[in-house]
């Protein structure tokens, strides 16, 4: 396994257990790491960049012990925060040039030829003589990414990447990184937006209030949740009642009613039929159901 996580703890001093006993093998290709705000990725992946060190618990990194080997993972590592910024002053081929010289390419020749195939793949050499600040919110993003891989990274982590992106420049980013982990690279995707998970990842970890509440392959959380969907034909004044008994994934305006999406174990009181699921079906399920969040009365 690329990434092995061991009874990892971290208990901050105002007493908050933000990750409570994690244990983890997560193997080279995409990954995803889901959960809703508050759930402890963050914290995880602050320790996993070397920003943070746990309370207790132990991390191997492509071999490296993450707590006594900081430096040794730091280079192997590329890292996309969520609240990434750029310096205004440069451009966008001179920020990529200043990250590759972060990253220890001291070589200008080589550097300048890294720089130039970088820009070409993530789409941004025709913009390269750009100011970096000036660029539209999926360029900046791509140019993020970018300065992660400048220096071909064992492990990289991204951290809610494609938020606020259209769905075209989603798709792209999307792609970007589904390429790059066919090179034996592990890619850790953090995010909150179900479908980043199942358009990409292998395998992927749900977490919740600092705990995995699921490991293993996408396919594996769609069987949890099948023959747990449901769609129901209501009129409009039942709208509340529907909502206040079953949890809603979607309502659809249906000619002087609505056509709703639930998640429950049986539906008793309506004309019910089941779909099957996909995996933001899966995760409410788990977040309603499993994790004890909701019941049916």
């Amino acid at each position: 396994m690329s990434i092995s996580i061991r009874a990892l703890n971290k208990r901050y001093p105002n007493g908050n257990h933000a990750l409570k006993d994690i244990n983890m093998e997560i193997p080279s290709g995409m990954f995803g790491l889901l959960g809703p705000n508050g759930a402890g990725k963050s914290t995880l992946m602050r320790i996993l960049v070397a920003l943070m060190e746990p309370t207790s618990g132990e991390v191997d990194v492509f071999g490296y012990n993450l707590m006594k080997e900081r430096k040794e993972v730091r280079k192997i590592l590329g890292y996309l925060p969520q609240d990434f910024r750029f310096f205004a002053k440069y451009k966008t081929y001179e920020f990529l040039d200043y990250a590759a010289r972060l990253s220890g390419m001291n070589n200008g020749k080589q550097r300048r030829q890294a720089v130039d195939t970088m820009l070409e793949s993530v789409g941004l050499f025709d913009v390269r003589e750009r100011y970096a600040n000036k660029l539209s919110g999926g360029m900046k993003r791509r140019l993020g990414i970018a300065q992660a891989l400048i220096h071909n990274p064992k492990l990289i982590i991204v951290d809610e990447p494609t938020t606020g992106l259209d769905p075209e420049e989603r798709i792209r980013f999307r792609n970007i990184l589904a390429e790059v982990s066919k090179n034996d690279v592990a890619i850790i995707l953090s995010t909150h937006i179900v479908g980043d998970i199942s358009s990409t990842c292998n395998c992927m970890a749900l977490m919740n209030k600092g705990e995995v509440a699921f490991f293993g392959a996408p396919q594996d959380m769609l069987k949890e949740a099948t023959g747990k969907v449901w769609r129901i034909k209501i009129k409009g004044d039942d709208l509340h009642k529907v909502d206040a008994k079953y949890p809603v994934i979607s309502t659809i305006p249906s000619g002087t009613g609505w056509e709703v999406q639930v998640i429950a174990d049986e539906i008793k009181d309506y004309d019910a039929e089941s779909i099957p699921p996909n995996l933001e079906h899966a995760y409410v399920y788990y977040m309603e159901k499993k994790l004890n969040r909701w019941t049916n009365d």
